[in-house]
């Protein structure tokens, strides 16, 4: 069993608000690409992390899911839950807030925390209809 890899996911809740807008467009070309969304408004963010590895033989644990648990909190919560991205994430400066590059933000938050080599996936729900997945680079 000591060469079996496991996947292990947690799922966390934020709400954070953003305006999609892109500093290379034009105003007039911010509302063509991006409509509505070109508002600011907000979301209730799903985020589900995923990550692998063998089963540790004393805990017959990847890790305590209450770890995984800390890792998000410190690296997804903490930092983005009730903030405006584009304002209150120094990230977003010069990045545009789209869910696809805050899967990225999240991956490399999470990335730095994690023990090297154990993050799999990272999926974020916009919404019951949207959603997004980067497994990294």
């Amino acid at each position: 069993m000591e060469d079996k890899i496991i996947f292990l996911s947690r799922t966390i809740t934020f709400a954070a608000a953003h305006k999609l807008s892109s500093k290379h467009l034009s105003q007039d070309e911010n509302l063509i690409t991006f409509g509505k969304c070109n508002h600011t408004h907000g979301h209730n963010y799903q985020v589900t992390v995923t990550i692998r590895g063998k089963i540790d033989p004393i805990s017959g644990m990847l890790m305590n899911i209450l770890k995984l648990n800390e890792y998000m909190e410190t690296a997804i919560f903490e930092p983005l839950d009730h903030k405006n991205l584009d304002v209150d994430v120094g990230y977003f400066a010069n990045v545009t807030s789209s869910t696809e590059n805050l899967a990225v933000y999240i991956w490399n938050s999470m990335e730095r925390i994690l023990p090297a080599g154990c993050l799999y996936k990272v999926k974020i729900y916009e919404s019951d209809k949207n959603f997004v997945v980067f497994k990294g680079k």
